[in-house]
């Protein structure tokens, strides 16, 4: 029998060299032809959290799902500056090299200020927004969660330090992340695998740690882009879906609805799912995610 063309573009895992010394992991699916939707993940996960989603997306867009550096499977140079705004240059490098100016971003956790410092630097490119705990206002920063983030921005002292790497990079600090304000009844639904990847590939040995401690302390950087990011909103008035965990310590509620301040438009909706909340409901948010897009002619 003659081989046919197949109907389906399953997803594969590529590589591609963006600058010397720094390749891109990142997931693909679905026909190049489609609208590119890009997923940026968040702490300390990468494009593995994805895995469950992206099978629901791909059949009505083509799908690109980097690990940011720092994070799975990307290379990066033993020189890199971890920063917020590196990241962003990076990701900007691996579309620029994809040869990619128009997409609708899924942004969730660290994913936010990446998606959105693009969205600075290139407005007209984005589409579209889907937030997924993807934080973007200070009423969105959940307490006691940042509590001990916030006294290293604060006093940036070796003890702060290790009060961060003791108490946020370990196993049960990411299996806490993945399974607070879980329902009991959804508990089961949460993979060991995936938050054991996570430690193991970004978080287990003292260099990872110490470029995530390196991020931790960026972060104020994000929320002194906060004013940036809504000004942005206002300006652009772009489409924007957020469909949160509504039981996130991390990125709280709040931080959701806040969108609607400089979005009136924007589109807000709940899961009774806890950070990573795609472990539990993602059918809920690719269904949320694919009406959206198709409501604005996307």
């Amino acid at each position: 029998m003659a081989p046919t063309t197949p109907l389906s573009y399953p997803s594969t895992y590529n590589n591609i060299t963006v600058s010397p010394n720094t390749a891109i992991s990142y997931i693909s699916a679905g026909s190049p032809a489609l609208p590119i939707l890009l997923l940026l993940h968040g702490f300390p996960s990468s494009s593995n959290q994805f895995r469950n989603l992206i099978p629901l997306l791909s059949t009505t867009y083509h799908v690109l799902a980097p690990d940011l550096p720092g994070f799975g499977l990307t290379i990066y140079p033993s020189d890199y500056v971890f920063t917020f705004e590196n990241l962003s240059l990076t990701i900007s490098a691996f579309l620029t090299a994809l040869n990619i100016n128009s997409y609708a971003v899924y942004i969730f956790d660290y994913g936010a200020p990446v998606g959105l410092r693009l969205a600075l630097a290139n407005p007209s490119s984005i589409k579209a927004i889907i937030s997924q705990n993807g934080n973007a206002y200070v009423e969105g920063l959940g307490h006691p969660f940042w509590n001990p983030i916030e006294a290293l921005w604060a006093d940036p002292s070796p003890q702060n330090y290790e009060i961060v790497r003791n108490g946020v990079l370990t196993l049960e600090a990411t299996v806490y992340q993945y399974t607070t304000g879980v329902p009991s009844d959804d508990l089961p639904l949460v993979n060991p695998a995936a938050y054991t990847y996570d430690y193991l590939k970004n978080l287990q040995t003292p260099a990872d740690q110490d470029h995530q401690l390196a991020l931790f302390y960026d972060y104020r950087n994000n929320v002194a882009k906060y004013p940036a990011f809504q000004a942005y909103f206002r300006q652009s008035q772009v489409p924007l879906l957020a469909v949160w965990g509504r039981n996130d310590p991390a990125f709280v509620p709040a931080g959701a609805e806040a969108f609607k301040r400089d979005l009136p438009s924007a589109e807000v909706n709940f899961v009774d799912a806890g950070h990573f909340a795609l472990e539990t409901k993602v059918e809920e948010i690719a269904e949320e995610t694919l009406k959206f897009l198709k409501r604005i002619g996307y």
